[in-house]
């Protein structure tokens, strides 16, 4: 239950005064439907006011002026602004408005009266003249303040008032018992919660808005502290759950044998931390992050054949219907060598395939189901599903994953990432799981090279590719991303397309995002069988699909792709024997290649290591909001940047486990405290600060 304490904080926006039925959306819509969200919405900016007279007045600043209205200057046709010509001892000061009316203007700056007028300082054939002033009376309770935070607005409320409710919903927070270690804040020389959070919203010069702040790296610990103590529960929960003990039999040897490479050091320590987990007799949760072509499918097949040695069905589940079918055509020879059963499971089976299926896996005939979506269905039952590996695990929701889980008791799960994030931030995006790293490559694995060309070089391109062709290769050819539009990007690719089978006078492949889900499969079908030598594509259509003859990537316009996929793209050629390349055409333009991109693109060149790339992702990125990182499914924090907060994180997740080691029901002063810390940023139920 939420801690009384906090109720008012709880409440709805609408129980503030001034908050109505035209305000209440726009409230919701600027800060949530809580007073809490009022309370944490951080101001994005800050004005600052210097008093001035018109003598020293400085221009582009904000100024405060004290003046006395000398006459109005009223527009004599529309589009003509109104104007209103002040002074003070030292000058005149124009004040100007594009709309209003004369009375409006006239009751506000009386003829003869002085008042306080503030704005941003222009000046206009030599005289000082303000836009849209804040106009104040000398004796008003609302006076001009030398720094007034400005907070988001939307059409129909201003920061200032969205200011005042934030001013009114910070009345409404109390004096919460401190959760912070003492010593730890001593160190870090922070104030109590209630201080900080006053601070937020009043600074008084701009570096107290940079996240470095001390007040908001208290609040940012504070949110990444109850995140993180959120994800020990999860991870300690589900540990306390009791699942089947699976360990390796004759058909796990059978199959390691059947393996045509022998494992790389980096498999066959996540071969011995997986089986670790599904030895110890509590569910297993562990993500196996691994580059393109590390091996992630040849150690899930040894932890698959386990399941079997111990009575146990696997179930591997794939995004797509053509990586499904690339996973059994890959593992059914090494479960056939290991005397082990698989079968396919899609959306597309005719109803005689379907049927057989489903009477293998309830009669246990079937040891291994490798499929879509299709798996988790209602119809589909387990005659004893021990095992969940679930491939490319970002492409499926946590309910979807938890459906197929459920379709046994106590069932482990391991997903699959081919994206490696650095280490701080899998304790934002995976901390309540464990994590195995496949940091090696096999051997065999051909590498790549990586040219990074203007894209006025795209003809030479071209004529390369044309001759590669003739020869026998195949190439992918990724177009680029147009605006934020997929009609732009179909458009880009269709005509880039077009322009390809011109030059080269074949047929060319086209997959893109707008596609029919089987007219797509079916384009890509045809390249992996090799029917069409070249394919374009956008980037909303997965191209994973292994196509060992395809040896050149061309990506039109790399500079306007993130790190990390650029990465992922050229994983798709280099998987055969052929002498592999990446070409990066850049639009160099007027203003060329801007430093960041230069500097991305030259790491693409100079290096193949995912997760070393993950780490100078992460650095490029810098501070400030990281929107690319909520989009990947990142928790969306209030306070905290994993980025610039990356050591708060580290020690937040080091404290949360301490915490809950030491005091696991929470209920001494400091865990008691740290309940109304959980119930402030509402982790524990699973959602998130928003």
């Amino acid at each position: 239950m939420r801690p009384e304490i906090l109720f008012p904080l709880f409440a709805e926006v609408s129980t503030l005064k001034g908050v109505g039925q035209k305000v209440l959306p726009l409230v919701q819509k600027v800060a949530g439907p809580l007073v809490r969200d009022l309370v944490f919405l951080s101001p994005t900016g800050l004005i600052l006011r210097r008093p001035m007279t018109a003598a020293d007045a400085v221009e582009d600043q904000v100024g405060v002026f004290t003046v006395v209205v000398d006459r109005m200057i009223a527009p004599g046709k529309p589009g003509v602004p109104l104007k209103v010509r002040a002074s003070d001892d030292t000058g005149f000061v124009h004040l100007v408005w594009f709309g209003g009316s004369p009375q409006q203007i006239d009751r506000l700056l009386p003829r003869n009266e002085t008042r306080l007028v503030s704005g941003k300082v222009e000046r206009f054939n030599g005289e000082v003249q303000i836009v849209h002033p804040d106009v104040f009376r000398l004796d008003g309770d609302d006076q001009p303040a030398p720094a007034e935070p400005v907070y988001p607005a939307t059409q129909g409320l201003t920061s200032r008032q969205v200011r005042k409710l934030v001013r009114q919903a910070l009345t409404t927070a109390a004096d919460l018992p401190e959760w912070q270690d003492p010593a730890w804040l001593a160190r870090n020389r922070w104030t109590g919660w209630r201080q900080a959070i006053e601070a937020l919203h009043a600074p008084t010069s701009l570096p107290e808005l940079e996240p470095d702040a001390p007040a908001r790296q208290r609040l940012a610990y504070d949110e990444l502290l109850a995140h993180q103590l959120a994800l020990a529960r999860r991870r300690a929960a589900r540990q306390a759950h009791p699942a089947p003990v699976i360990a390796p039999g004759p058909a796990s040897d059978a199959l390691q044998t059947a393996l045509p490479f022998r494992l790389t050091g980096a498999q066959a320590r996540a071969v011995a931390e997986i089986r670790a987990d599904l030895g110890s007799g509590t569910r297993m949760a562990r993500l196996l992050q691994g580059d393109v072509g590390s091996g992630k499918t040849a150690v899930a097949a040894l932890v698959m054949a386990d399941a079997a040695a111990s009575g146990f069905q696997s179930a591997l589940m794939a995004p797509t219907e053509i990586l499904a079918r690339q996973h059994h055509e890959r593992l059914q020879p090494l479960l056939d060598a290991a005397g082990l059963t698989a079968l396919l499971l899609t959306g597309r089976d005719t109803v005689g395939q379907r049927r057989a299926a489903l009477s293998a896996l309830a009669d246990g005939s079937a040891h291994v189901a490798i499929g879509t979506h299709a798996l988790f269905q209602d119809a589909v039952a387990f005659h004893r599903l021990g095992l969940v590996v679930v491939d490319e695990q970002h492409r499926f929701g946590v309910e979807q994953r938890a459906r197929l889980q459920a379709k046994g008791e106590g069932v482990h799960m391991l997903t699959m990432s081919a994206t490696p994030i650095p280490r701080t931030l899998e304790l934002t995006q995976f901390g309540d799981l464990e994590v195995s790293r496949l940091d090696e490559k096999p051997p065999g694995r051909t590498p790549v090279t990586t040219a990074v060309l203007p894209v006025e070089r795209l003809d030479e391109v071209a004529a390369r590719l044309g001759r590669a062709v003739a020869e026998g290769a195949q190439a992918y050819w990724i177009c680029p991303l147009v605006a934020e539009s997929e009609t732009g990007d179909l458009a880009a690719a269709e005509a880039r397309a077009a322009d390809l089978s011109k030059r080269l006078g074949l047929e060319v492949g086209l997959a893109h995002g707008q596609m029919a889900g089987a007219e797509r499969e079916d384009v890509m079908r045809r390249f992996a069988a090799g029917s069409l030598p070249v394919l374009v594509a956008t980037t909303v259509v997965e191209v994973g699909v292994d196509v060992p003859n395809a040896s050149i990537m061309v990506i039109e316009r790399a500079d306007r792709f993130g790190l990390a996929q650029l990465h992922q793209l050229r994983g798709r050629v280099g998987r055969g024997a052929k002498a592999s390349s990446c070409i990066l055409l850049y639009g160099s333009g007027e203003q060329g290649l801007g430093e960041t991109a230069r500097e991305r693109l030259e790491i693409l060149r100079n290096t193949e290591d995912g997760f070393e790339i993950a780490e100078a992702d992460f650095r490029l990125r810098g501070g400030g909001d990281p929107i690319g990182l909520r989009q990947s499914g990142f928790p969306a924090y209030r306070f905290a940047d994993p980025i610039r907060h990356r050591d708060l994180l580290r020690a937040a997740a080091d404290d949360a486990r301490l915490i809950l080691n030491r005091d696991p029901k929470l209920d001494s002063p400091r865990g008691r405290a740290v309940q109304v810390l959980e119930a402030l940023f509402d982790w524990r139920d699973g959602r998130t600060s928003d």
